[in-house]
C-alpha cells in the first residue's frame, strides 16, 4: 500500500511541471499607417470590394473580412492593433475633427488598442483634441495609448489635449485581460516621428526608450502582467536594420516582448527577432495586415506562426463597412466638394500613363509644382508690376503621398488627385495647407536648393524636393552644403536661362512653398549650424516676422485672409488643361509623361568640377585635405629617413 502511494505521489510530481507550464495562446492582428485610406487604390475609382474584378490593393471592408476570418479560425483570443497614423491621407480625413470617421469605423471592425502617430497632430493639439472628442460622443473607442506626450506647462495651445489624457481618452498604457492571459500596452512616439510634427508645438515627447523602461517596470511589477506590447511609431529602415529607431529600442528594454513597429511605411513580411523581442510592421495605407500567432508558456513569450496578408481583390470586402464608407464618401460629397463644384468620384481629367513620385525628380512632382506656382499666380500676379510674379514653386516629397495611376481607364477621381496632396492645416483652422509667396535671394535659392543636394541623402527621402521655375545640377562627390554646381532660371515654355546666385546678386526672386514646407527652413538652418539659413522676406527685402504675413490672400477684399489651399490648386490646374481627344475630359499634356531634366545629378571626382565656384566650405574642406596630405607626407619623409638608416 505504502509503495502504490509513493508511485502516485511520484507520478502526480513528474507532471505537475507539465500542468504548470500549460501554454496559453494569443492572436494578434496589426495594422499601422493606415492613413484615412478606407477604400482600396491605385485608384479608388477602380475599387469593387465584394467582386474579384481589380487591381486594387487595400480596403478597410478587406480588412474587417481578415479580422473576422482570424477570429473564426482561432478559438483563443484574438486582439486587433494599430502603431498610429490611422489619420491623413485621404479625403475621408477632411471631417475628421467633425466627424472622427476613421476612430468610429476602426470601432465598428473591433480594435482594440491604438496609438498615436505624427500625423494625428498635424491639426495641432486642439484639432487632436476635437477628434477625440468627436469620436468619444459617437460611441465606445478603442484603448488610445501613448507615453511619452509632455504637454507644457506654460503654454494654453495643448490644453484641450491635455484634458482628453487627463479624462482617460488616452492612457499612458492599458492591460488587457484575455482567456486568462493579461496583455499590457503602451504606445511611443519615435524621435524621428516627433522632429517631423510641427504642428504638435507646444506638445513635446519624452525620449522612447526612458519612456519604454517606465512602462515596462510597471506593467511587469505592478500590473503584473504576462506580456508586455509596444506600439511604436518609430520605425524601421531595411537598409541599416541595426540602426533603425525600434531594433534599438528593443536592445535598450529588454523587456518588451513584442514592438508592432509603425512610421517608415516599411514592407516587413518577416519578423525581427531582437534579443527576446519580437519586432514586426506591415508596410502602409491598409496594403498589408499581419496576423502574429503567439505563445506563452513559463512566462515566455515565443512566436509559434506569422503570416503578412496582403489585401487585395481576392478578399471580399465585409458588406457592412463597405456600406459604412460609401455613407462617408457621400458626406463628404456634400460638406466639402460640392461648394467648389466637385464630387467624390467626379472624374475631372484623362491620362494614358501614370503619375509616380520617387526619390528623384519626378512627373507627378513636376505637375504638382507647376500647379501651385500657376494657381499662385492667379492671385498675386500683376502684368504691369513684373516682381509681383511667383518665379519658382518648391515642394517636398514628403507631403506627396501617393501616385496618380492611369487604371482600368486613366479616368482620373477628385479622390485619387486628392490622394496625392492630402496633408495639411491652415493659420485660418481649415483643411489642407495655405500657400505662402516669399521672396529670396539668389543665393538663398542655391541655399534651397542645397536640401535636396546635401540635407536628403542624410535624412532621407521626404526631403528631396520637386520645383518648378528651375532647373539645376549637382555634384554629389562635393563638399556637403556646397553641391549645387548651376541654376537655371525660367520654365521649358518660356525657356532657361542662368542665375547668378553669387551673394553679391540682390536681385529678389518670389517663390511660393505650403505652409508646412516653409515652416521646415527654420528647422533646415538650424540643423545646419545656420550655413543653409533660409531668411523669408517680402517685395522690400523685410524680413518676416511671422510668416503668416507671407499667406497667399485669395480676396483682399474681405477682412481676414481668404487661404488659397494648394490642393484646389491642384484641381483647378489640372481642370485647366485642354480635351484634345474629344472624350469630355481634360488631358494631362504629354509633357509631364516623363522626366523635365529639372534636377540633374552629375556625380564627379574632376578637381575642376569638385572647386570651381566653391563657397568658403568648400575651400574649408579643401585646406583640411590639403592639411592631412602634407601631414602624411611629412610623416612618410620621416619613417623613410629612419628606415635608411
Amino acid at each position: 500500500m505504502k509503495k502504490s502511494i509513493l508511485m502516485i505521489l511520484v507520478a502526480v510530481i513528474s507532471i505537475a511541471p507539465g500542468l504548470s507550464a500549460k501554454e496559453r495562446r494569443v492572436t494578434l492582428v496589426h495594422t499601422n499607417d493606415l492613413h484615412s485610406h478606407l477604400l482600396g487604390f491605385y485608384p479608388n475609382v477602380d475599387y469593387t470590394p465584394q467582386a474579384n474584378d481589380d487591381a486594387t490593393r487595400g480596403g478597410w471592408a478587406r480588412i474587417m473580412t481578415v479580422i473576422k476570418k482570424t477570429r473564426a479560425e482561432r478559438t483563443n483570443p484574438v486582439l486587433v492593433v494599430d502603431a498610429g497614423d490611422f489619420l491623413m491621407g485621404s479625403l475621408f480625413h477632411m471631417i475628421c475633427r467633425e466627424r472622427a470617421l476613421e476612430l468610429r469605423l476602426m470601432t465598428e471592425m473591433g480594435y482594440d488598442v491604438i496609438t498615436l502617430g505624427n500625423h494625428e497632430f498635424d491639426l495641432k493639439p486642439a484639432g487632436l483634441a476635437r477628434i477625440l472628442k468627436s469620436a468619444r460622443q459617437y460611441g465606445k473607442l478603442p484603448a488610445i495609448v501613448s507615453s511619452n506626450v509632455i504637454f507644457s506647462g506654460t503654454d494654453d495651445r495643448d490644453n484641450a489635449l491635455e484634458e482628453v489624457f487627463r479624462d482617460g481618452t488616452v492612457k499612458p498604457y492599458t492591460v488587457i485581460d484575455r482567456g486568462g492571459v493579461k496583455i499590457g500596452f503602451f504606445g511611443l512616439m519615435g524621435k524621428d516621428a516627433a522632429e517631423v510634427a510641427p504642428f504638435a508645438k507646444p506638445v513635446k515627447f519624452g525620449d522612447p526608450a526612458e519612456s519604454a523602461k517606465k512602462m515596462v517596470d510597471l506593467l511587469r511589477n505592478r500590473e503584473k502582467v504576462d506580456i508586455v506590447i509596444c506600439l511604436s511609431h518609430s520605425g524601421l529602415n531595411l537598409d541599416a536594420i541595426s540602426k533603425s529607431e525600434d531594433v534599438k529600442l528593443a536592445a535598450r528594454v529588454p523587456g518588451i516582448d513584442i514592438i508592432i513597429s509603425g512610421h517608415t511605411h516599411t514592407p516587413l513580411k518577416e519578423p525581427i527577432i531582437k534579443g527576446k523581442t519580437i519586432i514586426v510592421q506591415a508596410w502602409c495605407y491598409g496594403l498589408w495586415a499581419g496576423i502574429m500567432d503567439i505563445v506563452l508558456k513559463n512566462g515566455t513569450v515565443t512566436l509559434d506562426k506569422y503570416r503578412m496578408m496582403e489585401i487585395d481583390d481576392t478578399i471580399p470586402g465585409d458588406n457592412a463597412v463597405t456600406a459604412v464608407v460609401n455613407g462617408y464618401k457621400n458626406e463628404i460629397s456634400g460638406t466639402v466638394l460640392a461648394p467648389l463644384g466637385l464630387a467624390f468620384d467626379a472624374i475631372i481629367a484623362h491620362h494614358d500613363f501614370d503619375l509616380t513620385i520617387a526619390e528623384e525628380e519626378s512627373n507627378l512632382g513636376n505637375l504638382i509644382a507647376d500647379a501651385s506656382r500657376w494657381y499662385v499666380n492667379k492671385f498675386v500676379y500683376d502684368p504691369r508690376d513684373p516682381q509681383s510674379k511667383v518665379d519658382v514653386a518648391v515642394d517636398s516629397n514628403g507631403l506627396i503621398r501617393d501616385p496618380v495611376v492611369r487604371g482600368k481607364t486613366g479616368r482620373v477621381a477628385v479622390c485619387d488627385m486628392f490622394n496625392a496632396l492630402p496633408l495639411g492645416i491652415g493659420r485660418d483652422d481649415t483643411m489642407g495647407y495655405p500657400m505662402m509667396a516669399v521672396y529670396l535671394y539668389a543665393s538663398e535659392l542655391k541655399k534651397a536648393m542645397e536640401i535636396l543636394a546635401s540635407i536628403h541623402p542624410l535624412k532621407g527621402s521626404d526631403y528631396f524636393l520637386q520645383i518648378s521655375g528651375l532647373k539645376f545640377t549637382y555634384n554629389p562627390r562635393r563638399m556637403i552644403f556646397d553641391r549645387v554646381t548651376s541654376i537655371q532660371i525660367g520654365s521649358e515654355e518660356e525657356g532657361y536661362r542662368p542665375l547668378d546666385y553669387a551673394d553679391s546678386n540682390k536681385k529678389l526672386y518670389r517663390v511660393t512653398a505650403n505652409l508646412y514646407n516653409a515652416t521646415f527652413l527654420d528647422i533646415v538652418g538650424n540643423f545646419t549650424m545656420n550655413i543653409l539659413k533660409i531668411i523669408p522676406k517680402d517685395r522690400n527685402g523685410r524680413p518676416y516676422g511671422d510668416l503668416a504675413e507671407a499667406l497667399v490672400d485669395a480676396d483682399p477684399q474681405r477682412p481676414g485672409i481668404q487661404e488659397v489651399k494648394q490642393w484646389v490648386g491642384l484641381m483647378e490646374y489640372v481642370r485647366s488643361f485642354k480635351d484634345t481627344n474629344g472624350d469630355g475630359y481634360p488631358e494631362i499634356p504629354e509633357k509631364y509623361k516623363g522626366k523635365l531634366g529639372r534636377t540633374v545629378r552629375e556625380p564627379s571626382l574632376n578637381p575642376v568640377s569638385l572647386l570651381k565656384g566653391g563657397t568658403y566650405m568648400t575651400w574649408i574642406g579643401f585646406a583640411v585635405v590639403m592639411v592631412i596630405v602634407a601631414t602624411v607626407a611629412v610623416v612618410a619623409v620621416i619613417v623613410m629617413k629612419k628606415v635608411r638608416k
